[in-house]
């Protein structure tokens, strides 16, 4: 028996050892110092380490690339996004999280923007990719292309240049440190709007009446559930077909706002998407 308790002990903690450590983005303000940092476009597509064998989600799930796509991956830790075009996000998604991957992975790249672990600064670190990319010639790595921002004005430029070709926002990060992990000021996330995510717990339908042709109640707005519990109705954001065929219950769904209420809750909230469960 006690031999039993120990093996389910084992089992236990092994299932939290896979948990990844990652570099996390805190959102830029204009009262941060920028300057000589390196900015990059934010890619829309599903974050993934390369832990040297195998590709894993943030939260430590397999993702079931093919064989012949990580075939020729180098053998050190790598951390990117993988992505095929601007304003795809939906696509990438169903391609990247099915089980069973298909031939649409020849549309996947996988696009690198921290070698973790490695010595030196930022640059230096990004050296190794890019020494091995260069005898290697991977189609199906590439390396984001980081830029010297010279201040806000520089930055704000920028965001507002990849923004006008549909891209999501721009990351900027201290250059100068070594390798880190954890949420820090040190890498920050720029958009125009935030977005977030929340847990459907309830739909709410308009009423019906008597003179209607239409004897379905149709879907008015969604009740969502904060990650701090908060709870807020989010009414804006669907298209003609997402009213017909809305996210149910116990979906999670990610939205857009421009601040927050007194109270806590989203202003201006717009639907963007329902995010698949990894």
């Amino acid at each position: 028996m006690r031999l039993f308790f120990y093996i389910i002990l084992l089992l236990f903690l092994s299932k939290f050892s896979s948990a990844i450590e990652l570099q996390k983005a805190k959102t830029y303000n204009k009262t941060y110092h920028i300057e000589n940092w390196l900015m990059s476009e934010k890619l829309d597509g599903i974050r993934a380490y390369w832990n040297g064998k195998q590709l894993l989600s943030k939260n430590g799930n397999i993702i079931y690339a093919p064989k012949w796509f990580i075939k020729n991956f180098p053998s050190f830790k790598l951390d990117g996004e993988l992505w095929t075009k601007r304003n795809d996000f939906e696509n990438i998604q169903s391609i990247v999280l099915d089980k069973n991957p298909s031939k649409h992975w020849h549309k996947i790249t996988y696009n690198i923007f921290e070698v973790p672990e490695e010595k030196g600064t930022f640059l230096k670190r990004l050296e190794k990719i890019k020494k091995w990319q260069r005898i290697n010639k991977n189609k199906y790595i590439k390396i984001i292309e980081q830029i010297k921002c010279q201040n806000n004005m520089h930055l704000e430029k920028y965001l507002q240049k990849v923004i006008n070709l549909k891209a999501e926002g721009v990351m900027i990060k201290n250059p100068t440190l070594e390798y880190f992990v954890g949420r820090s000021t040190n890498i920050l996330k720029v958009k125009k709007f935030l977005d977030a995510e929340a847990e459907v717990i309830g739909i709410n339908y308009h009423e019906k009446t008597e003179d209607t042709k239409n004897t379905k109640a149709k879907f008015k707005s969604l009740v969502l559930k904060l990650e701090n519990n908060i709870v807020f109705n989010l009414g804006n954001g669907f298209s003609k077909e997402e009213r017909i065929n809305h996210p149910k219950i116990g979906d999670i769904v990610t939205f857009k706002y421009y601040n927050l209420t007194r109270f806590g809750k989203p202003k201006f909230a717009s639907f963007i998407r329902i995010r698949k469960r990894e």
